[in-house]
């Protein structure tokens, strides 16, 4: 049995599927298991565990079993965790804000006989580690590798469905807000992501592993405004926002530390930060999904 957090959101909603399709017994983990009817939800500028990205998340499908539990509270994880031989980790925006030490959690798992673990943490936790907006990352990372478990770590950069930040404008406007317009980053699928994890979740050779996950390449915010456009065969217009009014828009739902350390990376990214890893390939075998196929397959959410 594989017990998957953030089930409902865009990386634990498709891993779920992926693990069931599998022939795995599925404990999918959330706060709010009701949402895994909701085909989709906007997500925000990249929290990891908030946006969704469409996915079957049906009731009923063989081999799943819904909990409601939080990643943050040990104690409502022991009975999701009962009889479970992987544990896949992803944080909630709060988390990465205060919580419980995850120590907490990774003692719990392996009190339960959990031998493998895999942890989604952050490429931001290796290019700007002091930053304080992933010291949470910080500590799971810490923390797992400390516990004893068999353990992969996942460092994506930019989620591709950070452009569900955009979706409300583009329906109602045919407009994308945004800042650093022409600045490019290789923003990974989060498809690719579960699809790493279900990897590592399930198969030897992963242990001890941190993969560095992207795109196929950089990509900015306007020329994804013309992916998107394109998609619609309708025009979509850029407005770039200053930085002083993106800190605006999202210190209404992010943390002021996440929202400076987020603008920081999209509006003056480090080399490092740059480069196209390999990593997705490896593991998987094919190229990393590029940016036009996770629109493709959420168009829906734009029209």
């Amino acid at each position: 049995m594989i017990t998957v957090t953030g089930a409902t959101g865009n990386i634990g909603r498709t891993l779920v599927d992926l693990l069931a399709e599998a022939g795995e017994e599925v404990v999918a983990v959330s706060r709010n298991p009701q949402d895994h009817r909701n085909p989709r939800n906007p997500g925000d500028y990249g929290d990891p565990g908030h946006p969704r990205q469409t996915s079957s998340g049906v009731p009923g499908v063989p081999g799943v079993r819904w909990a409601e539990a939080h990643v943050g509270d040990a104690a409502s994880m022991r009975e999701p965790l009962t009889g479970a031989r992987a544990l896949f980790i992803v944080l909630g925006g709060e988390l990465n804000a205060f919580g419980e030490h995850p120590e907490l959690l990774l003692r719990a798992a392996a009190d339960a006989g959990v031998e493998r673990v895999v942890l989604v943490s952050s490429q931001v936790s290796a290019t700007r580690p002091e930053a304080p907006s992933h010291a949470r990352l910080r500590e799971y990372e810490a923390a797992v590798r400390a516990s004893g478990l068999d353990f992969t770590i996942l460092r994506p950069g930019g989620f591709a469905s950070n452009a569900f930040a955009w979706a409300e404008t583009i329906r109602t406007k045919r407009t994308v807000f945004a800042p650093f317009a022409d600045v490019a980053l290789p923003v990974v699928d989060p498809a690719d992501i579960a699809a790493v994890a279900a990897r590592a979740l399930r198969e030897d050779g992963h242990g001890g592993r941190v993969y560095e996950l992207t795109g196929p390449e950089p990509i900015s915010p306007r020329q994804q405004t013309a992916v998107i456009s394109a998609a619609l065969s309708e025009e979509v217009t850029l407005v770039e926002l200053p930085r002083e009014e993106a800190h605006a828009a999202m210190s209404r739902f992010m943390p002021e530390e996440a929202v400076t350390g987020t603008l920081d990376v999209l509006g003056a990214p480090l080399p490092a930060e740059l480069r196209v890893s390999p990593d997705v390939e490896t593991v998987l075998g094919r190229p990393a999904g590029a940016f036009g196929g996770w629109v493709g397959r959420n168009l829906p959410a734009f029209r």
